[in-house]
């Protein structure tokens, strides 16, 4: 099955042309259909592929699709990479991909653009296969770029509203540059390796000059900062939930931010070699995850609470990138695209619900509204918390427990990063579905469960969300960690060190202890209390204005960087363009049209005029000729 890897990308490609070219000509329903069963086909195909691999001898294999570019001492073979972690994200792109499908086609029912959102979603998981699949780094970038398109067609869906297309047209910049740093990283891998192949070049990493090496993995880096918005190429992300719920689970749960991730994963060789860029990205993980988590602490927007989690739990996994705990990365994106899904999803549920509202303060009481929702999102916030035996439990704890043997400082920061996380989610699910209905009477008459296509896909994710830890139980408790083991074999230098027993013990009691005292915390503030956030900005204090204003940074950005390019710009038009350029063409055309105006009086018609005109040319050709010689 391996031999036809190909298919798994092959199928949304082939969706995405069937909704492009036909979308409108058929009923919705077919519409969403045949964008469903792409996605199933190509998860089918993966399970088929992953389970191959698991009985095979050999973990990487290569399969061609055709030769791409053959150019002097250039030459890129279009072909996939299948071992363990491909293999891996091809579960989680195709299988969380085909349940957000599935809840589309039921949010998305009376939308206008509903065969254009599948053609989008089909070509988003299309590209996001690409860039796992791919055996160079060309085939990647060709993948992360097209997610960024994707993303940007994605988020600016409704695209009669300006502000929607803003915060579009602001995922699109801040990619590329991220992308950038990406675009100049594999150039440089070109020059010092001669190639960009993957199973050419990490081999050879090692003739390298350390310093070269950091070159390459912080040029890396930054294009992992833009798509998986660590700082301070974040602020994009947040923004991106003007485009559908659905997008937002696709984009923030288990595709296009884990990209950043999969990229340092797969080059983890450089970053084992280089210890600068490794404390780079641990230092600028646990920086974006406490960052973003007090950012969650003061929102009241459902989905920007949300977002802002994503934001700190990227960080957490890029913590764990920088301290070497590769494998635990990878585990918590498992389990965070199984929880995240979730809740994405269940906010699209709430605001079902609610007629489109997402301000939480306008919520309350929708626990036995809507009950499926509600306890399925109570899953999904306890998995996030890290409260045992949940998914989310394994993941921080393994990521906490291997920072704490490289850094203290760093590993204080991920905690207090945890320990607000299970804070601003229970603030989440206490003010949205207990106490009073704080909503309008219309909307307090509109409240109903969501359809099944919408409550299957929660209840799927629920249980994921629940049992998953299970990929990554510790060794110490006797278990196999199968996520470590899984990983082994692409994992080439690993360089973090084994806790004792005890140690491992009194992290995960400080771990728990932590978040269910947190948790008491935000029970006594918003259930005991019945504390409200306030109704208007004037009412906080002025630290609380600052963190909910997100410290200000996109005015810092606006002011420092957007502003003094306009003005740049309008420096460059007035004068450059209008009087220097402008002046130029305008100049040489006035110029041609003077003389032609002038030059037109000769042509008088006179036959005299033009005899006596001739004879004067040769005279001066002859006079002319003897001067030369």
């Amino acid at each position: 099955m391996i031999k036809l890897a190909a298919l798994v990308p092959l199928f949304p490609l082939i969706g995405f042309l069937i909704n492009g070219f036909f979308g409108k000509k058929i009923s919705k329903g077919l519409s969403g259909t045949i964008a469903s069963v792409a996605v199933l086909a190509s998860f089918v195909v993966s399970v088929l592929i992953f389970v191959e691999l698991q009985t095979s001898a050999q973990k990487e294999h290569i399969v061609n699709v055709f030769s791409w570019i053959n150019s002097g001492i250039l030459t890129i073979p279009f072909e996939f990479l299948i071992d363990p972690l491909s293999a891996w994200f091809l579960l989680i792109i195709t299988g969380i991909g085909f349940l957000i499908h599935v809840y589309s086609t039921a949010y998305m029912h009376d939308d206008e653009g509903f065969s254009r959102f599948f053609t989008y979603l089909n070509l988003f998981v299309f590209f996001m296969l690409l860039l796992v699949m791919g055996n160079n780094y060309l085939i990647t970038f060709v993948g992360w770029e097209g997610v960024g398109l994707c993303s940007y067609l994605l988020i600016g869906f409704w695209y009669k509203n300006t502000a929607y297309n803003n915060a579009a047209k602001k995922a699109f910049v801040m990619n590329r540059i991220g992308d950038l740093g990406f675009l100049l990283g594999i150039i440089l891998i070109f020059i010092t390796f001669g190639s960009i192949t993957y199973t050419d070049i990490f081999d050879k990493a090692g003739i390298a000059s350390t310093s070269t090496i950091t070159a390459i993995a912080l040029l890396l880096f930054i294009g992992a900062m833009g798509k998986s918005a660590q700082l301070p190429l974040y602020t994009w992300l947040p923004d991106a939930m003007a485009g559908p719920t659905p997008v937002s689970a696709l984009i923030h749960a288990a595709t296009m931010v884990t990209a950043g991730i999969f990229m340092v994963v797969r080059s983890n060789v450089f970053y084992s070699i280089s210890h600068v860029a490794s404390e780079t990205v641990a230092v600028v993980g646990a920086i974006t995850a406490l960052f973003a988590a007090t950012i969650g602490v003061f929102q009241n927007d459902i989905k920007k609470i949300l977002a802002y989690s994503t934001v700190s739990q990227l960080g957490l996994m890029f913590l764990g990138l920088g301290v070497g705990a590769y494998s635990s990365a990878v585990f918590h994106v498992t389990t965070h695209a199984f929880f995240k899904a979730l809740l994405f999803l269940g906010a699209g549920s709430v605001i079902h619900a609610m007629g489109g509202e997402q301000d939480i303060r306008k919520m309350g009481g929708l626990s036995g509204k809507i009950k499926i929702t509600f306890i399925t999102m109570l899953l999904g916030t306890i998995a996030i918390s890290g409260i045992p035996p949940f998914s989310g439990f394994f993941s921080k704890d393994e990521i906490l427990a291997h920072t704490y043997e490289h850094s203290k400082l760093l590993w204080l920061v991920g905690m207090l990063a945890s320990l607000l996380t299970a804070f601003y989610m229970f603030r989440l699910l206490f003010l949205t579905f207990f106490g009073k209905f704080r909503g309008t009477h219309e909307q307090e008459h509109h409240l109903h469960e969501s359809p099944k296509a919408m409550t299957l896909p929660l209840i799927i994710l629920a249980v994921l969300s629940v049992i998953g830890g299970v990929l990554g139980l510790p060794e110490f408790w006797g278990f196999e960690n199968y996520m470590h083991h899984h990983l082994e074999p692409i994992i080439k230098h690993p360089n973090y060190s084994i806790l004792s027993h005890e140690t491992e013990w009194i992290l995960m009691g400080l771990a728990v202890a932590g978040a269910v005292a947190a948790i008491y915390a935000t029970y006594v503030l918003y259930m005991q209390k019945k504390t409200l956030p306030a109704a208007d900005e004037k009412d906080l204090k002025a630290w609380q204005r600052v963190v909910y204003n997100k410290y200000y940074v996109d005015e810092i950005y606006d002011a420092i960087i957007r502003k003094p390019l306009d003005g740049i710009s309008n420096l460059f038009y007035k004068f450059v363009d209008k009087q220097v350029i402008d002046g130029i063409v305008n100049g040489i055309g006035n110029l041609v049209k003077t003389t032609g105006s002038s030059v037109r009086y000769l042509q008088n018609g006179n036959i005299g005029f033009y005899v006596m005109s001739m004879v004067l040319g040769i005279v001066l050709i002859v006079l002319l000729t003897f001067i030369v010689k």
